[in-house]
């Protein structure tokens, strides 16, 4: 059975006009039941995740700090978040949500995560609407509490995964691929095991291309056991903050190509939602939504 990872306290409310569409979180799980593609015994609602595990991939000193609610306004202003303790409650309860989806995938091939894919927190600060990451987090209970010794993060957001790439630097058991937007955020690039930075403008053909040329060689060179698949739909034409051009029907074709290059090679994958930020939430919905869809259909 595909699982998915929701509660309502994802969707936290912001102050007006914020332009993180927190909405999404609610909108997404309510168009998957209306049209039945999934149903409520599909979703676990997860809970807050044990300091013990956040603390395993975590600097202690920015944890305490974080709950505390003692970031500077510098440390703030950078997650693009105003701090409140239920703000923290939110990332504590998304990272659960990708731990345990993690281990539905080693369950049933596949696990999901409604939000998710917080790839700019590093080790000791957040950055880009992420204060923890929550594949980093996911990744290393694997490989600590399960019999997982080879991890491969595919990170198709249009931004760089660079807090997910920091994380890993010396870490050989985890190998992180991102492939995104090369004149976007984050200016100053981490560096990724393979690092994929596509030029303005780059349409479906030439990033469907590019992908199915690199993750087939990848999984055969990286030999995982497991995938995070950091599924991004802000490489949309229609967002506001990539600077792709690819297609809804183009993003959709990219969460295919992932998800049956992964079944193909009977690897276990875990989603987490990434970004999206077009200005008519009915796209990022839809987007965001095919990824489901295509669970749903390809592994049940």
């Amino acid at each position: 059975m595909l699982k998915i990872a929701w509660t309502n306290k994802y969707a936290l409310a912001l102050p007006e006009g914020h332009r993180f569409p927190m909405l999404k979180y609610d909108l997404l799980p309510e168009q998957l039941l209306y049209e039945g593609t999934i149903t409520e015994a599909n979703i676990f609602h997860p809970e807050p995740l044990a300091e013990k595990y956040i603390i395993n991939t975590h600097d202690v000193t920015y944890w305490h700090r974080l709950v505390n609610q003692e970031l500077t306004p510098s440390e703030i202003r950078k997650t693009g978040f105003p701090l409140s303790p239920e703000l923290v409650e939110r990332e504590i309860i998304i990272m659960q949500g990708t731990a345990q989806a993690a281990l539905f995938a080693l369950e049933f091939g596949i696990g999901m995560n409604v939000a998710g894919g917080t790839h700019h927190a590093f080790t000791d600060r957040g950055e880009g609407f992420c204060l923890l990451n929550d594949m980093a987090i996911a990744a290393n209970y694997l490989l600590q509490y399960q019999n997982i010794n080879k991890i491969l993060v595919v990170d198709l957001d249009v931004h760089q995964g660079n807090g997910t790439a920091q994380i890993f630097t010396n870490e050989p058991r985890v190998f992180t691929f991102s492939m995104h937007s090369g004149h976007n955020y984050p200016f100053h690039k981490e560096k990724s095991d393979l690092d994929i930075p596509l030029p303005d403008g780059t349409e479906d053909a030439a990033y469907l291309q590019i992908l199915k040329e690199t993750l087939p060689k990848l999984l055969d060179a990286v030999q995982p056991q497991f995938v995070f698949y950091q599924s991004g739909v802000d490489i949309l034409a229609t967002d506001k903050l990539g600077r792709l051009k690819v297609s809804t029907a183009g993003c959709k074709a990219r969460d295919r190509l992932v998800l049956e290059t992964c079944q193909r090679h009977g690897l276990p994958v875990c989603v987490s939602m990434g970004g999206g930020y077009s200005r008519r939430i009915a796209d990022i919905v839809e987007a965001h939504a095919n990824t489901f869809r295509l669970a749903q259909f390809l592994y049940f």
